[in-house]
């Protein structure tokens, strides 16, 4: 899961509810004076499919009428099986995304009255508590310790993180040059590294390096959709670090002097650029998420990309503010959200009253259960926002 699953991986600052107009569109809550309201309900936007449970109540929904339509929209909230991409694969990349994003703007803010030294300290405990946080929630899914889950979601995060981070005081064309590295090692290393029994090259699900490199260091394969999460392996978890490194360099755009319709055209223009050569290197390299393929990485960012200028247009540019309390809500408590599922088995509680509810339905007992579990969350979400409690590491 920037502050993106990421409240808990960059900060910017929290404040008092306040209300502002926007040019000719009505004024609604935001939860800080010269905050991004945009980032905070992206934020949400995406929680909302993952951790909040959206994407469970839409499916229950889908499923009570299939039919051709439905049935493309449930493979769309599924990840692929193996070569294409579904909106569901471009949630986690949509994390880095923002992870990238806040980090310019916490930096900024954190320069005012901190050393560097200070703020690498910070950064390198942030990256612990993420990482261990990760740890947690995977030995509570598995019911034994895992102090190295490297196909969750929060630890290829942490990762990406801290070395964002380290690059935040380069020049862009620096960040940029690093981002490019990375990709340009992820393809030539699926393209040219063999092994015993895997031929250089090679993307079938049985036989590829990445297969391979887990087999021999970690005696089992993981990869992006195994049950406890959708990140990283040996080599996956540093090829996502491209899709942050792009963040950031939204996020100082946006921090910029420039103009917000020059801010949009940038953005745009990374976005269209991301998709053009993602899909170009597609005829080479196939679109994986389970192997976070070059093609994958430019892909899924290209299309992150164009979801949060997408909102940072209506919100930060239209000014069309009003609806986004209820994603703003989830955003800016993302990290909680996620985790409070481990801890709080909220479903199971909900089910005991929902069995009796509705007596032996397969399909309305489950919906009713999932509106439910999605209704208590947002609520529990809620007061904290409006006590302004918010959780961050």
């Amino acid at each position: 899961m920037a502050n993106d699953l990421a409240t808990g991986v960059a900060e910017t600052q929290r404040t008092t509810l306040a209300v502002e107009p926007a040019g000719n569109a009505s004024p609604t809550p935001a939860p800080g004076a010269g905050r991004l309201v945009s980032l905070d309900t992206f934020r949400g936007f995406i929680m909302f499919w993952i951790a909040a449970g959206g994407g469970a109540v839409v499916l229950r929904l889908l499923a009570l009428k299939p039919n051709a339509l439905t049935n493309f929209f449930i493979l769309e909230f599924n990840h692929s099986l193996w070569a294409g991409l579904h909106f569901w694969d471009c949630i986690w990349p949509s994390f880095m995304l923002m992870v990238g994003i806040s980090i310019p703007l916490s930096f900024a803010k954190r320069s005012h009255n901190q050393t560097y030294p200070e703020m690498l300290k910070h950064a390198v405990i942030r990256f612990a508590i993420i990482f261990l946080l990760s740890s947690l929630r995977s030995s509570i899914s598995d019911g034994h310790p895992e102090w190295i889950e490297l196909s969750g979601v929060l630890q290829p995060i942490a990762v990406a993180y801290l070395v964002a981070f380290l690059l935040v005081r380069k020049p862009e064309w620096v960040q940029a040059a690093a981002g490019g590295t990375i990709l340009a090692a992820n393809a030539l290393i699926m393209a040219f590294a063999s092994a015993p029994g895997v031929r250089a090259g090679s993307y079938l699900e049985t036989s590829n390096i990445i297969r391979y490199l887990d087999l021999q260091v970690l005696g089992r394969t993981y990869h992006f959709g195994n049950t406890f999460g959708e990140g990283g392996t040996v080599l996956c978890i540093w090829f996502p670090i491209p899709i942050t490194i792009l963040g950031m360099l939204i996020g100082e755009w946006l921090m910029s002097a420039r103009s917000k319709e020059s801010k949009v055209k940038l953005i745009a223009g990374a976005g269209l650029l991301c998709l053009a050569a993602g899909y170009a290197l597609s005829l080479v390299v196939p679109v994986i998420f389970k192997l976070v393929t070059a093609s994958f990485v430019l892909v899924s960012a290209g299309w992150a990309c164009l979801m949060f200028l997408l909102f940072y247009w209506v919100i930060d540019v239209r000014g069309y503010r009003r609806w986004t309390l209820p994603l703003v809500v989830i955003g800016c408590n993302s990290i909680f959200i996620y985790i409070f599922p481990s801890f709080v088995p909220l479903g199971h509680l909900v089910s005991i009253f929902t069995n009796h509810a509705i007596a032996a339905s397969e399909q309305l007992e489950p919906l009713l259960r999932d509106v439910t579990v999605l209704v208590v969350q947002w609520l529990i979400l809620y007061w904290m926002y409006r006590r302004k409690i918010f959780v961050k590491v």
